[in-house]
């Protein structure tokens, strides 16, 4: 066939010649396998799905609206390059009204970023070269480590384990790979945990970045998502601005998962830094998109409203999964549960991994969560399940707990 020599020019980065010839099956894909078997097998039950990772509400109705006026706007239409300076003040302003942190510059110390996934995946291009290596927690978002990788970088995998309140061991990392790093990624509050950082902690991670002459990225795209407690900057803490930048997403906090929008504030050389490198990905998010996230940044009570929905499902969901056997407590932020998978089900079966166990979940209950094996054996339930009211939410985790008890879990 005369297309076969393609094969062949595959980036080694992306699999070579076995692009698209290997047979292993990664984890999404088997939850969408195992999700479509129940369904085909049960087609009268209603599969309940806590493993959506996205919001399940439409953005604002005043949000979409801004969206609707500045589109209609001729002097929205064309690129927008690096960002509006009216987002750039909005979202400096945001800082400092909700976290409290002080003297950002606009012009100089924030960009806009085609949502966070393109942040992630461009800041290795700014940072590392051939040999270099990032330090990422782990279980976390692989993005960044995958274009670390990519070129030619290595990752080294700090684990999240409870008995540390699922912050990484600073100290735990060998000098070699300190050496070689050049970037921290953190995410808090995280997910898939729900654990949130403390100011103590922050202030460890700027000593620890001067120390070692590291660049901190925080995402923090649950940061506005959080109960008992105050929002939580990794910039609101002295010295943070010298060593790093963060990420803030409107996806979660504003339920504007598809817009793709968020911005990168911080280190005035790391934005530098990071917008010449996007001015060689892309030409900048839709105008009339970033007016719309201005009218969100200004409105930060449409967060406070949706973390007080998420607050209900979850202390709901709390006790159901106590119920079933489970060891459950609410996060301090997300909108995610994060417990430990079962060994076994009466006599039904025994599960070496959380993903067995998730798997089970599916088929013989319908009930679907993500599981994690990175640093233990662990499945994320979320609060983004779908349901139509208040009456609903609480039918669908009452029905999700029966469901539970019925299987018998050991742990």
């Amino acid at each position: 066939m005369s297309g076969d020599y393609i094969q062949n020019l595959f980036a080694d980065r992306i699999g070579g010649s076995r692009f698209g010839k290997e047979n292993k099956i990664y984890k999404f894909e088997k939850i969408k396998r195992a999700k479509a078997e129940a369904r085909k097998n049960n087609p009268g039950t209603e599969l309940l799905d806590f493993g959506v990772g996205e919001p399940d509400d439409m953005a604002s109705p005043m949000v979409v609206e801004a969206l609707k006026i500045e589109c209609a706007k001729p002097e929205n239409r064309g690129y927008a390059d690096n960002g509006i300076a009216e987002l750039k003040a909005a979202a400096a302003e945001y800082m400092k009204d909700v976290f409290g942190v002080e003297g950002i510059d606009p012009e100089k110390e924030v960009i806009h970023s085609i949502g966070s996934k393109c942040a992630l995946a461009m800041l290795p291009e700014a940072f590392i070269n051939q040999g270099d290596a990032m330090l990422m927690t782990v279980p976390g978002y692989p993005v960044m480590a995958t274009h670390t990788e990519w070129n030619g970088g290595r990752t080294i995998r700090l684990p999240l384990l409870e008995e540390n309140g699922f912050l990484p061991d600073l100290d735990s990392i060998g000098e070699e790979d300190l050496k070689d790093a050049k970037l921290l990624y953190l995410n808090y509050p995280n997910n898939p945990t729900g654990a949130v950082a403390t100011e103590e902690f922050f202030k460890r991670v700027v000593e620890f970045a001067r120390r070692n002459s590291i660049v901190v990225v925080h995402d923090a795209a649950y940061a506005a998502l959080v109960y008992d407690r105050k929002p939580l900057s990794f910039l609101a803490v002295e010295g943070a601005k010298e060593v790093g930048i963060e990420i803030h997403s409107f996806s979660k906090a504003y339920n504007m998962t598809g817009w793709r929008l968020a911005f990168l504030a911080g280190n005035e050389k790391v934005i530098s830094a990071f917008a010449h490198v996007k001015d060689n990905f892309d030409s900048g998010q839709f105008i009339a998109i970033q007016k719309a996230g201005i009218y969100a940044l200004q409105h930060p009570e449409i967060t406070e409203k949706i973390a007080a929905k998420y607050r209900t499902r979850l202390q709901l969901m709390v006790e159901e999964l106590k119920n079933a056997g489970f060891q459950a407590s609410m996060p301090g932020g997300s909108f995610y549960l994060y417990v430990k998978a079962p060994r076994s089900a009466g006599r039904d079966a025994e599960f070496q991994t959380a993903e067995e166990a998730s798997e089970y979940l599916i088929k013989k209950a319908l009930i679907s969560t993500v599981p994690w094996d990175d640093a233990g054996r662990y499945l994320r339930f979320s609060a983004t399940f779908e349901a139509k009211s208040r009456d609903d939410e609480r039918r669908v985790i009452e029905e999700m707990g029966r469901r539970l008890r019925d299987l018998k879990l050991a742990f």
